[in-house]
């Protein structure tokens, strides 16, 4: 259960850990041979790091995977031991911190011939044996080792592993369009991956780890689990093929719940312009509500409504009647406005809910989800919950709040989330 909403808030993002854990448990469910990685990077999906990956761990996740080095090293700060979980790290540029990420236990994946090199010499500075995983472009055309440039990778790599500077534990890659299952490219990328995996394994590396499933794979393509697999989006609990199921078909539930009060709350008469441009103009007497949330917190201008489109949904469920509401014209830096309809029950100071655990209002749902917001902006829900920024502060609930590592133990925030 979430906590009260603070009387001094205009908007939060509820995140329910206990989501999180169990949508992790549903993951591994779907790759019963694989271990799991939860991929924590961007701030956890715009959850928060440090809370999430406790309970992806809590879960049964026994890998945490970043993207740049900085989030590596956040999790150990953070208190993400060695001995509680494997962390991985994959995109770097020259100069990164090698030394510390080998020093921390951080496993680092190596996506680039030059990167070998400095690896190593992050090793040597380190006294420490890094943990190496070969990213190989089989197909997206993005970060990793070419497959003709590989033999020459996996040769250096074998003399470095005889000095003792590094091991190759893992050969990774990463899918184009596993989010469409079927696509010719899928099976090319897993062929291609194959002969990668072969190509490292004849020059005598022992691997502990392949791996190539993202979220979709993990749900879609059981031929591509490997030993471990990458779940990002459906960690949160959104489906990464929203044309083929929603949440709930997949066991997942949604783990941010986006609220915000009425600013405003006024009664306007018919032909009465709305927001910048005046794309919704009321078609009657009626009764305006002003969200305090825009574009700087994330919230898409591009799901504004009236001429300009279908609009974000907005859950509200004044009076007792649940009901689902659009956004009315423009979506501004900081607000926009639903049409209430005449005579509405809500007040200035009620509570509305933009998107949380549902599986749409496609499916019937009076809370919207993250996908429905994707489709009003024309784009997907990782963006959505990516984005939403920090003036609706996070407030975590569903866990002991021993998993909220985010504040001090003293501070009187930290006493709030935890009641």
């Amino acid at each position: 259960m979430a906590p009260p909403f603070p009387d001094d808030l205009l908007a939060r993002a509820v995140v329910d850990l206990s989501a999180v854990r169990d949508n992790v448990r549903a993951l591994a469910g779907h790759a019963p041979g694989a271990a799991v990685m939860a991929v924590v990077k961007a701030d956890g999906y715009g959850h928060g790091m440090l809370p999430v990956a406790r309970a992806a761990l809590a879960g049964g996740a026994t890998w945490l995977g970043t993207a740049v080095p900085a989030e590596a090293l956040a999790l150990r700060a953070g208190g993400v031991t060695p001995g509680d979980a494997r962390v991985l790290t994959w995109l770097a540029a020259p100069g990164a911190p090698f030394g510390r990420l080998v020093a921390a236990g951080v496993d680092v994946g190596v996506a680039a011939p030059w990167a070998l090199a400095e690896v190593a010499a992050g090793a040597r500075a380190a006294g420490e044996t890094a943990r190496v995983h070969l990213k190989v472009d089989t197909g997206l055309g993005r970060n990793g080792i070419m497959p003709a440039d590989l033999p020459d990778v996996v040769r250096r790599a074998a003399a470095l592993e005889a000095e003792g500077v590094l091991r190759v534990v893992g050969v990774m890659s990463h899918l184009a369009c596993a989010d469409e299952p079927g696509h010719p490219s899928v099976a090319l990328q897993a062929e291609a991956f194959d002969d990668a995996v072969r190509t490292v394994e004849r020059a005598g590396a022992s691997l502990e780890v392949r791996h190539l499933a993202n979220s979709a794979a993990v749900l879609t393509a059981p031929r591509l689990h490997y030993d471990l697999v990458r779940p990002g989006i459906a960690v949160y609990g959104h489906s990464p093929v929203p044309q083929l199921g929603a949440p709930g078909d997949y066991g997942l539930r949604g783990a941010m719940t986006l609220q915000a009060r009425l600013a405003t709350v006024k009664d306007v008469p018919a032909g009465h312009g709305v927001s910048y441009g005046h794309h919704y103009t009321t078609p009657r007497d009626t009764r305006l509500g002003v969200v305090p949330l825009g574009y700087a917190d994330g919230i898409q201008r591009h799901a504004s409504g009236g001429s300009l489109g279908v609009g974000g949904p907005v859950g509200t469920g004044a009076g007792g009647t649940a009901r689902v509401l659009r956004v009315a014209g423009r979506v501004c830096m900081d607000q926009f406005v639903l049409d209430l309809g005449p005579g509405a029950a809500e007040r200035a100071g009620d509570v509305v809910t933009l998107f949380g655990a549902s599986d749409g209002v496609d499916r019937g749902a009076v809370v919207p989800n993250a996908e429905d917001w994707a489709r009003a902006a024309g784009t997907i829900s990782y963006e959505i919950v990516t984005g939403i920024g920090a003036r609706a502060p996070r407030v975590y609930a569903g866990l002991d709040a021993g998993l909220y590592t985010g504040m001090d133990e003293s501070s009187e925030d930290r006493k709030e989330v935890q009641r």
